[in-house]
């Protein structure tokens, strides 16, 4: 069983270097990327602040398909470039949106959200999906975020 690290007192950079550890630690001799993924979106969910949703979308047939999260019930099915999670998947880059209700052909899949950020799972080429983190605070993400997030993608995914 694994128990989470405070990071209260934390800098955001050192936060997400704990955060790090501790995915290293959950996903230690699992190889099921279902699994651990539901942990990650767990650990983010409850370890960073002011989140209201932190989850997966898998590509699955040309779009983005639901996977593990936690949080509200949300959109299912996503179209490569609809909205931010479909964006970064099309683009293959971060994106970080300071007020979602500014981004064009943002999906409200939860009222409260205000703010997102989503980071492409990337193995060599091959896309397999997105993490996505939202917030029901305008401005929650930034740079320092974005950079954190990829650095735990990239331990979730081996890589």
């Amino acid at each position: 069983m694994h128990t989470l690290t405070a990071t209260e007192g934390l800098t955001k950079g050192e936060t997400y270097a704990e955060l790090a550890a501790q995915l290293r630690a959950l996903v230690e001799g699992e190889d099921d990327f279902i699994a651990n993924a539901a942990n990650l979106s767990a650990l983010l969910f409850h370890t960073l602040p002011d989140l209201n949703w932190a989850g997966f979308y898998l590509l699955k047939g040309g779009e983005l398909v639901l996977g593990p999260f936690q949080g509200r019930p949300a959109c299912v099915r996503i179209p490569l470039g609809s909205g931010v999670c479909g964006t970064a998947a099309a683009a293959r880059r971060t994106v970080v949106v300071e007020n979602v209700h500014e981004f064009p052909g943002h999906i409200a899949c939860d009222s409260a959200s205000n703010s997102e950020v989503v980071v492409p799972l990337l193995r060599g080429d091959e896309l397999l999906g997105v993490l996505d983190l939202d917030s029901p605070n305008v401005g929650r993400f930034d740079a320092e975020d974005a950079k954190g997030l990829e650095e735990l993608v990239r331990a979730f995914l081996r890589i």
